[in-house]
Parts: structure tokens; sequence; C-alpha cells
């Protein structure tokens, strides 16, 4: 009986330790995403940054000799006015575009690579 009891008392100390030993799972929360406002800033940065190129791609094939000066200048007015609208929407909400301003000036700018002959 006496090693019964010893045996019963060995086991539960064992169970203790190996208890004390084996970690637990954490719960780790996902990293906090990009804030509204950091998304709606990205979005106004990715439509200029296309306005960009595409002025670029404007002058480059001004000075090709693609299409002359002056259809040159009115392509880059159009991106002009563009990006004024694009400004003009990202005041309205203090900064930054929402999902559907930034795709009706995609659409815009599609037109406008069109035109480029992109």
């Amino acid at each position: 009986m006496q090693r019964l009891i010893r045996a019963v008392a060995c086991c539960a100390l064992v169970v203790s330790l190996a208890a004390c030993v084996v970690q637990q799972p954490r719960v780790v929360a996902p990293p906090p995403g990009p804030s509204p406002h950091e998304v709606a800033m990205r979005r106004l940065g990715e439509v200029n940054t296309r306005i960009d190129n595409l002025g670029r791609l404007i002058d480059a094939r001004v000075n090709q000799g693609y299409y002359p000066p002056p259809q040159g200048g009115a392509l880059h007015h159009r991106l002009d006015v563009i990006r004024q609208e694009a400004h003009d929407m990202s005041a309205q909400r203090g900064g930054g575009l929402s999902g559907d301003e930034q795709h009706v000036l995609n659409e815009e700018l599609d037109g406008a690579a069109r035109a480029i002959g992109q």
C-alpha cells in the first residue's frame, strides 16, 4: 500500500513538473492594419504617380516626334485637370481618396493613356 501511495505521489509530482515545463500557446493578436487615412493617402499617391508617369510618357513621345509639341501640351493640360480633380476630392475628405474616387480618376487616366497612345 505504501508503494502505491509513493507511486501516486511520484506521478503527481511528475505531472505537475511537466505542466510547468510545457509552454502554453500564446494568442497573438494580428498586427493592426493601416489606418483609413493612410490608405486614403496611399490612393492619392498612386493616382499622382500614374499622372507623373503619363506626363513623362508624353514628353518622351513629343521628343521622339510621335506628335507635335502643341498636342503634347494639350495632353499635359488634360493630366493637370485630372490632378486638380484628385486634389479637390482629397481636400473634401481631409486628405486622401476613397476607393470610388480613385476608380473614377483611374477611368479618366485610362482615357488619357489611350489618347497618349499607351
